[in-house]
């Protein structure tokens, strides 16, 4: 990076790269090593650029042939700008599952069978399992490989009135993952059980709710199953993947997946992007409502691309003259 042999956005990726801990966040580091978003963020600039260069003109250079530009191609391009910008933003959430997973809980009263389901789906033995009721305690998680993105699946503890400060604790804990969810398996053991449970969970959260019909292998359902829920059997291991495709399916509805170059991978780019759009949209406003003297009105398009600079370097006022004379008749 020093010596210029690579910038800083496809350094960040090699660090994301030793990083990543799923075969999401290993293809965005990868996608990111290419140049991809280093090639997006120069072309934003290279826009931003252009915008500050048909100001200079009309600023500096009002009584050359070419005339005074037409106030609304200037704003046009910012509005353009601006909701490219915005568009890049909104890749974020689909990388932040891509690094951390989507986090899935699993819910539902003691003995439900969520214990059982979490070492089932896991592959391994991880929560101990009891008949006697609350058994667990605290949350327990772990990261699943799963496509389109990881999944963060964390057990919980039984949804009751807690009799001790322990117990109690518990539960808050669960209500807690429940709210933060992007989809709650609400896991019960009885058909008449479930749509109530699963009704009261929606209330609980804004992640999306999916039933799970648990032990299977001694009680089969009573009548056909609503179209987000699924019979399993950890016992069995009876469900498993159809369960797994309906929590995936459940949370493309909340994060849909985002053309794979173009995704935003740290917090640092989001900043920088907010910034830039921002200030591109504040400048089109006071451009069409003609509220700024033009050179006072510019200051917000230098500080998109300022923002711009933190990303993928320097900008300077020659890079904006340069545009300025190779873009218009000046001076001749």
């Amino acid at each position: 990076v020093l010596n210029g042999k690579l910038d800083l956005i496809r350094a960040e990726a090699i660090g994301d790269l030793i990083d990543a801990r799923s075969g999401a966040s290993h293809r965005l580091a990868m996608l990111q090593l290419s140049g991809a978003l280093t090639a997006r963020f120069v072309a934003l600039r290279d826009a931003v650029l252009s915008l500050e260069a048909l100001l200079a003109y009309d600023i500096d250079f009002p009584e050359e042939d070419d005339g005074r530009l037409p106030r609304a191609r200037v704003a046009n391009e910012a509005r353009v700008l601006s909701e490219q910008l915005a568009q890049l933003l909104a890749t974020e959430p689909a990388a932040v599952l891509g690094r951390d997973g989507m986090l899935v809980v699993l819910a539902g009263a003691p003995n439900a069978g969520k214990s059982s389901l979490f070492n089932a789906l896991l592959g391994e033995r991880r929560v101990i399992v009891s008949e006697t009721p609350g058994t667990t305690r605290d949350a327990v998680e772990t990261l699943i490989e799963y496509e389109p993105w990881p999944i963060r699946l964390v057990d919980t503890a039984g949804l009751r009135e807690g009799h001790d400060a322990i117990e109690r604790a518990g539960v808050e804990t669960s209500e807690r993952f429940i709210s933060q969810a992007h989809v709650v398996v609400a896991c019960a053991e009885h058909d008449d059980e479930l749509l109530p449970l699963m009704e009261a969970i929606a209330r609980r959260t804004r992640g999306r709710v999916v039933g799970a019909r648990t032990k299977v292998d001694l009680t089969a359902p009573s009548a056909p199953l609503p179209e987000t829920t699924v019979a399993v059997s950890a016992v069995r291991g009876e469900g498993l993947s159809e369960l797994l495709a309906c929590v995936a399916a459940a949370s493309l509805a909340l994060v849909p997946t985002a053309a794979a170059a173009t995704v935003i991978t740290r917090t640092r780019h989001r900043l920088a992007l907010q910034i830039a759009r921002d200030e591109l949209q504040r400048f089109e406003e006071v451009w069409r409502a003609m509220e700024l003297p033009a050179p006072v009105a510019a200051v917000h398009v230098r500080a998109a691309a300022a923002a711009l600079d933190e990303l993928i370097g320097a900008v300077d006022v020659d890079d904006v003259f340069a545009r300025v004379f190779a873009t218009f008749c000046v001076g001749k």
